[in-house]
């Protein structure tokens, strides 16, 4: 059975088997090793899941207008950039898009984003530095995040949630277990419902939004839970 685990730095493996935990040489398991690993593989298996988190004073909330949207990632069809374009024409508002291009995705850009760019809705800014990151998500209106694949955490969501600014999130991968809807932004599953999260957006407080961020994805809160973690694996370890 898949056994859904993070490890020390917060990375989420979603397809994880009991099996990648032995090894064998000539067909047969090293044994000592072999049981070692699976006590281990054991104990990972009660322990709750720990998010990422960001030091508070990383992002912060900025008390500016906000009439666009964002979109920061990067350029590849499983971030679904194209979907954040349909979604901001579709709601008549402006969407202003920070993103990198790997060279493995550089036709993908061509070929299909760069057409779309051409609307006067729509900004690519490129690749953006901290501060410009903190501009872009602190001013926004709310973060658009239509992914279309397993996402393991989607660390942007909470950069935005540190800057006060709800997220509209398409429901994939860790969504889910980020997002608290009607709180922190809206979970959707399609275009119009996205347009539709996007009228409400107004309806949340953004300071809860920061609170929320403070309370559940700090580095201090992250630092915290691994020390829990530290201590029940140190206790499981057969004397």
């Amino acid at each position: 059975m898949p056994v859904r685990l993070k490890n020390a730095f917060g990375a989420t493996f979603r397809s994880f088997h009991m099996r990648n935990f032995r090894l064998f040489f000539g067909g047969q398991l090293i044994s000592q090793v072999g049981n070692w690993l699976t006590m281990v593989a054991q104990v990972l298996l009660v322990l709750h899941l720990t998010h990422n988190g960001l030091a508070v004073g990383l992002l912060t909330p900025q008390p500016m207008e906000r009439d666009y949207l964002a979109f920061l990632g990067r350029i590849c069809p499983e971030k679904r950039v194209d979907r954040a374009i349909e979604i901001a024409r579709r709601a008549e508002m402006k969407i202003k898009i920070a993103a990198k291009i790997d060279n493995t995705d550089r036709e993908y850009m061509e070929t299909k984003i760069e057409p779309l760019l051409d609307h006067q809705l729509v900004e690519f800014v490129g690749e953006v530095d901290r501060a410009a990151k903190q501009k872009l998500l602190g001013d926004a209106y709310a973060l658009l995040f239509p992914i279309d694949w397993p996402e393991p955490f989607g660390l942007v969501m909470v950069e935005s949630m540190a800057c006060g600014t709800p997220v509209v999130a398409y429901r994939a991968g860790s969504v889910p277990e980020v997002i608290d809807p009607g709180l922190t932004g809206f979970i959707v599953e399609s275009v119009d419902q996205s347009v539709e999260a996007l009228k409400k957006i107004q309806s949340l407080d953004r300071r809860l939004c920061r609170e929320v961020f403070e309370r559940r994805f700090s580095s201090g809160r992250m630092a915290v839970d691994y020390l829990k973690i530290y201590e029940k694996l140190l206790t499981s370890v057969p004397q």
